[in-house]
């Protein structure tokens, strides 16, 4: 009885855990692109290369959680229209 309850307990804590592994990801991703843009520019290789990156990482969360952070606007969207963003 007592290790079942520990599994619905310890099943969210594990799924927050992961999800926040992605955000990080996510936001790491980010902050490479914009690096490359103020190193660059806005359409240089480097930066176009940082996007598809970024976009991958983006992929990654959504095939997961069907959910992907938006680290401009501090939050998960729960769309997959990321084309739109930075």
């Amino acid at each position: 009885m007592a290790v079942t309850v520990l599994m619905f307990v310890a099943a969210p804590q594990a799924r927050a855990d992961d999800r926040d592994k992605c955000r990080h990801a996510i936001e790491k991703a980010e902050a490479r692109l914009d690096d490359a843009i103020h190193h660059h520019g806005e359409r240089s290789h480097e930066a176009e290369d940082r996007r598809r990156d970024l976009n991958a990482e983006r992929q990654r969360c959504w095939d997961r959680y069907h959910q992907w952070w938006n680290g401009r606007e501090h939050r998960w969207e729960t769309e997959q229209n990321w084309e739109g963003h930075p």
